[in-house]
């Protein structure tokens, strides 16, 4: 499935030929955001799309027939699901190229999440968990209905990192 979005970006999956720009993507976004040090154990999960990808579906946004963003779709039961529940798709590990921050890709990629979870059978909610201190997607989550359960707020095992857990209805 292909979808274009708003300000000429396609939303569709990924393919091997991607991957490069999938971990560059990603590595970069949350390096230049300050969420990582280059070192932290958790650089060289972001960086494996090829691991993702045989144990989740990974998404892209492609402007003017360049990658710009990816996400990592998942399901409860599935190794890469952290949260999901049953009837609930979890997207993680969004990622904007940073040269490409602030023109609406992020937000166009969540609404194209939330256009696709309507369309899965069994999927009646989409959740997500991001660290206290990514405040600004908190900011992109909740403009688009996202609320906070702080019920299912967890900490990352071995470290002191809470992460919040953000759950959208979706609408019959």
């Amino acid at each position: 499935m292909t979808v274009t979005l708003p300000a000429t970006v396609t939303f569709r999956r990924a393919v091997p030929a991607d991957f490069p720009e999938v971990r560059r993507i990603t590595r970069d976004a949350y390096l230049r955001a300050g969420h990582f040090a280059a070192d932290h154990p958790y650089m060289s999960v972001l960086e494996d799309v090829e691991h993702r990808t045989e144990h989740a579906q990974v998404w892209v946004a492609e402007s003017a027939g360049k990658v710009v963003a990816a996400v990592t779709l998942t399901f409860s039961g599935e190794p890469y699901s952290e949260i999901a529940r049953d009837g609930e798709l979890e997207f993680r590990m969004l990622a904007v190229d940073p040269d490409h921050q602030g023109g609406g890709v992020g937000r166009a990629v969540v609404r194209e999440i939330m256009e696709h979870a309507r369309q899965l059978p069994g999927i009646d909610s989409i959740s997500l968990t991001s660290a206290t201190f990514m405040e600004r997607a908190h900011g992109l989550y909740r403009s688009l209905g996202f609320r906070r359960a702080p019920e299912r707020d967890w900490y990352v095992p071995g470290e002191d990192v809470l992460l919040w857990v953000f759950t959208l209805k979706l609408a019959g």
